[in-house]
């Protein structure tokens, strides 16, 4: 890939981390939170899939994303809970990793109801 559309990435990508940084700094931290959860991702995926299969395939993706918010919410509430038992790093990989698990999970499930 070319350094000049790497660009533009890289730096919506740099000012994306100075936001949180800085939101995370200020009396409204918690609103750092809320910057990852931008539908960057899904404004991609719906466009790719919207534009290269049908519309029911698009809808499909929708609703697996809609169920894909459990994971996060494991992740969220595993994270929310081993604070007050592991240190932070540790604590965030444990977190992730019940992330991946729940993601796991939600994928066979899928696979065996959906398909």
């Amino acid at each position: 890939m070319r350094l000049s559309k790497m660009l533009p990435k890289a730096l919506i990508g740099a000012l994306v981390v100075v936001l949180i940084g800085v939101l995370s700094k200020s009396r409204h931290y918690y609103i750092a939170g809320l910057i990852p959860l931008f539908p960057t991702f899904a404004l991609i995926a719906h466009y790719i899939v919207g534009s290269e299969r049908s519309i029911e395939a698009l809808k499909t993706t929708i609703i697996f994303g809609l169920w894909a918010v459990i994971p996060y919410l494991v992740y969220l509430i595993s994270l929310y809970f081993l604070l007050n038992v592991l240190k932070l790093p540790f604590a965030l990989i444990a977190a992730v990793g019940c992330w991946m698990i729940a993601a796991w999970v939600l994928i066979q499930l899928w696979n065996r109801w959906h398909l």
